[in-house]
């Protein structure tokens, strides 16, 4: 209110907003030479004891004891203090001008016991509750306390049900006002709202036909919401107070952290800005909204099919390199192979939103071992590329194993998961190439048609796959990139691998016969004492 052109200027406020405080700004004209001294009287009653008021408080710059910097603004605090004296001498008061009977507005508030489950899930239980019993005379007041930072990063949820057996076959609607910080019923019965001119709140509404009403309010503002609920008749002329029927209705009051649970197109997530903690809905399949229930751009059934059937076939690729490495003896880096088809299959079986997706054990789990499956490919086939002894190949595909599970446990989307066993195979390849070409005194591999045919257009489609999987993929993308990811590398290990390896020229020790024993050689020259071997032929006698 402006109080230039009202003299004395009054006010009053049938629902002041409780807990707060209420500013008066006074400054003065500059035409107006001199000190200019005023009044402010307050009076509150008390809507419990409408025959019991507070006395007057009239704060003014004396009786507040606040320095002339300070006196363009003073927030007005509700004491118990004697009126000022007026500055000619008298006493008088203002008259303040009367609201509405308090008894009208007088209301007993029932409190709700609150019960932490986790982060921002909260339930709040009414005493004596959930159902609670709506009189015809006056409202049933409920309040709801959030805490701060606490409770503003979820979802409010509100569910009122109505008892359609205690109506006793009358007309009768239930309304609901939530409103923040002050309880809030509009007297006008014939269109009931839950708006004034300085509040507004939310209206929910039950009767026979609609039984059943929610409100759901993300990231709340905390404090304190109060919940009316009155239960009025339906009429010719609008709506009036019924005439001794009691309603029966199921409150629910709780605090989720998504809505839903974001349903069957979206995962809950909890996320942190600033220092604020809060929750949303991570939606997938082209869905959207609070709770990934907007379908303007989501998916078709078709279409999620499709990308499923492209991610899980892909990986038929690696029957090739399977065929190819247990055709060569490879059969360790053919069951690493295996490992990285069955996994990489299932694990994009279960990895798509929406509702074509089938897992036959936990997500995590088959992620993990997809993972781990197509870095050991790589792994094991570079390692195979250098030929080095059985021992050493043995011990490096054991600890590549460890070292790659640690990293995939410390990060599993990261780059260089890729990359720095890629790179750290390929130093062991390198070196092992060059000794054996400096040992023979020339290139490994000797001939130009492993180059040309095999190694060249392995690390040709190899490449490629690792600039499309680093630079390209992108979550709308990402069904048919990284299906052509797969091919890729299956494509590059059959490339990659090594044939296999020719045994070794030196010929080994002459086989034994079969039999128990020793032999014993008799030189029959050296028996017959014969020293020139042109008499007589030499015969070995072998007598086991």
């Amino acid at each position: 209110m402006d109080c230039r052109d009202h003299t004395p200027c009054q006010l009053a406020l049938d629902l002041p907003f409780w807990q707060h405080w209420y500013y008066v700004l006074v400054e003065k004209h500059p035409g107006v030479p001199g000190t200019v001294s005023f009044q402010v009287i307050v009076q509150v009653t008390d809507c419990s004891q409408p025959s019991l008021a507070r006395p007057p408080f009239l704060p003014s710059s004396a009786s507040m004891n606040m320095p002339h910097s300070f006196g363009s603004m003073g927030g007005l605090a509700l004491g118990d203090s004697p009126p000022p004296a007026s500055p000619n001498g008298t006493k008088h008061s203002v008259p303040i001008p009367t609201s509405s009977p308090a008894s009208e507005r007088c209301w007993p508030v029932r409190p709700t016991l609150r019960n932490e489950l986790d982060t921002f899930s909260v339930h709040f239980y009414i005493f004596f509750g959930p159902n609670v019993s709506v009189p015809p005379d006056h409202p049933a007041v409920f309040v709801i306390n959030l805490l701060p930072v606490l409770d503003s990063g979820g979802v409010l949820n509100l569910e009122l049900r109505l008892n359609v057996s205690s109506l006793c076959g009358e007309n009768v609607t239930v309304f609901g006002c939530l409103n923040h910080e002050v309880p809030l019923t509009s007297s006008d019965n014939a269109s009931v709202t839950c708006e004034t001119e300085s509040l507004a709140g939310f209206l929910l509404s039950v009767n026979a036909t609609a039984t059943l009403s929610r409100l759901r309010i993300p990231y709340p503002q905390t404090g304190s919401w109060y919940l009316s609920l009155r239960s009025l008749c339906a009429t010719e002329h609008g709506f009036e107070p019924c005439t001794n029927v009691t309603a029966e209705v199921y409150l629910r009051a709780y605090l989720s952290p998504c809505i839903n649970d974001c349903g069957i197109y979206g995962q809950c997530k909890l996320l942190r800005t600033n220092n604020y903690l809060y929750a949303a809905c991570e939606c997938k399949a082209g869905w959207n909204g609070w709770g990934c229930t907007d379908n303007a751009e989501a998916f078709s059934y078709g279409f999620q099919l499709l990308s499923t059937l492209l991610l899980c076939l892909s990986n038929v690729m690696f029957v090739p390199p399977v065929a190819i490495a247990v055709r060569s003896h490879y059969l360790l880096e053919a069951a690493v192979y295996i490992f990285t088809m069955f996994f990489s299959t299932f694990y994009h079986a279960c990895d798509q939103p929406g509702i074509v997706v089938f897992c036959i054990m936990d997500y995590d789990v088959l992620q993990f071992c997809d993972f781990l499956g197509s870095l050991m490919s790589v792994w094991v086939t570079v390692i195979a590329m250098a030929r080095l002894q059985p021992v050493v190949k043995q011990v490096l595909y054991l600890l590549g194993a460890m070292l790659l599970s640690m990293a995939l446990q410390m990060d599993r989307h990261g780059l260089w998961n890729l990359l720095g066993p890629s790179l750290f195979a390929l130093g062991i390849m390198a070196i092992a190439w060059t000794a054996r070409t400096i040992r023979r005194r020339h290139c490994y591999p000797p001939t130009w048609k492993r180059w040309a045919f095999y190694l060249c257009p392995g690390a040709l489609i190899a490449a490629a796959a690792v600039l499309l999987y680093a630079f390209v993929e992108t979550e709308e993308n990402y069904f048919y990139i990284h299906s052509i990811w797969h091919l890729l590398i299956a494509g590059s290990v059959g490339f990659l691998l090594p044939p296999r390896a020719k045994p070794s020229r030196r010929l080994g020790p002459l086989p034994r016969r079969k039999g128990c024993g020793y032999q014993l050689c008799v030189n029959e020259q050296e028996e017959l004492g014969l020293v020139d071997p042109a008499v007589a032929s030499i015969n070995s006698i072998c007598t086991s």
